[in-house]
């Protein structure tokens, strides 16, 4: 099991290098470069009186052509439930992750993207017999509504696993707005 994960990281580290070199072989001037870069991604939290849950998911992507796009990200959740009810466990959650994500506008007010996710999960429950550890994958293909740079839609994740899957079922909806 952990080789497979050691293939997939080195997957994403020799496919990040090869688009940073693709980059710095092209004959644009380094001002061009950033000048095709757009940044965005996702930050929340949500709090009730037992839950609390915090996203943080940078995003860069950079625009090969007006209408096409690819990218990378980074994710980070914490999430923790403190019922104190017999029922429930009381639990916290990490999970720290890294994103690939290609985004194409065939037409101007429908953007198309796959975006492929993979995170590390850190689980703890009150009874420590429950605690759990794991990498889980997630390729979303999704396709929304864009006017400008702010896109609504919704993604579906062919990965998805109702046992491992961070996420509470495979479709998905999702706002993505980049600058």
């Amino acid at each position: 099991m952990k080789n497979r994960h050691s293939n997939i990281i080195a997957f994403f580290i020799i496919f990040t290098l090869v688009i940073c070199k693709s980059f710095s072989q092209s004959t644009t001037t380094e001002s061009d470069f950033w000048n095709k870069v757009r940044f965005g991604g996702n930050i929340g939290a949500g709090f009730n009186n037992n839950f609390t849950s915090i996203i943080i998911a940078p995003q860069a992507i950079y625009q090969l052509k007006p209408n096409f796009g690819v990218g990378l990200g980074l994710n980070y959740s914490y999430s923790e439930r403190d019922v104190n009810n017999a029922s429930f466990q009381d639990f916290s959650s990490n999970i720290y992750g890294a994103s690939i994500i290609g985004i194409a506008n065939p037409i101007d007010y429908l953007q198309v993207s796959a975006d492929f996710e993979y995170f590390y999960v850190n689980q703890n429950f009150e009874n420590s017999s429950l605690d759990r550890e794991y990498w889980v994958p997630a390729l979303f293909l999704g396709a929304g509504y864009r006017q400008g740079n702010f896109v609504i839609g919704f993604r579906y994740d062919i990965l998805y696993n109702d046992d491992k899957s961070i996420y509470n079922n495979g479709l998905q909806p999702f706002v993505r707005l980049l600058f």
